[in-house]
């Protein structure tokens, strides 16, 4: 089983590393599946809580989040956004797919939900999986994975590194 993981404090950190990894891989040539968040997708810059993430390879473009309204501080991830990026990238056969990228094991993954099968499906595929996880998330991950990813540092070079021995 070849997992990785990428945890950073930094803000936003996982996503810039994970969306390179992906875009360096696919200008290799590496047939990919899963998901990456688009850099800047939120209309207001104001707000970090606009996302949309694209599925892998070439798929579309899904905003995630939803709007609130002013002065909500709920969380506004939309389930249903996220539950349809997971259907986008499960419908997609696993068949000559070199690795399977995640840009955050979150809420929904901790949960047993989201993504969960499909890195189940790519890991019994034998498919390397590189995930980002955040700090709140860290605990579920480490226990869905059994304590077997390897962790690497939030580094592109450690990245590429990680990347060519698991595909070596």
């Amino acid at each position: 089983m070849k997992i990785a993981v990428i945890t950073s404090h930094q803000r936003g950190e996982i996503d810039r590393l994970i969306t390179q990894a992906a875009n360096d891989l696919q200008a290799d040539g590496v047939k990919l599946s899963g998901i990456v968040k688009v850099p800047d997708a939120g209309k207001d810059r104001s707000c970090a809580c606009e996302m949309a993430v694209r599925v892998l390879p070439d798929g579309e473009v899904i905003p995630i989040t939803q709007d609130l309204g002013e002065g909500s501080d709920a969380c506004k991830l939309d389930p249903g956004a996220i539950a349809r990026a997971v259907v986008e990238v499960e419908k997609q056969p696993l068949d000559g797919v070199e690795m399977f990228i995640l840009n955050k094991f979150g809420p929904e993954e901790a949960r047993g939900r989201g993504f969960c099968g499909a890195i189940a499906a790519a890991l019994a595929e034998d498919i390397p999986v590189l995930v980002g996880v955040s700090g709140p998330s860290r605990a579920a991950f480490d226990s869905f994975v059994d304590n077997l990813a390897e962790a690497v540092a939030p580094e592109p070079q450690a990245i590429r590194e990680w990347c060519a021995q698991a595909l070596g």
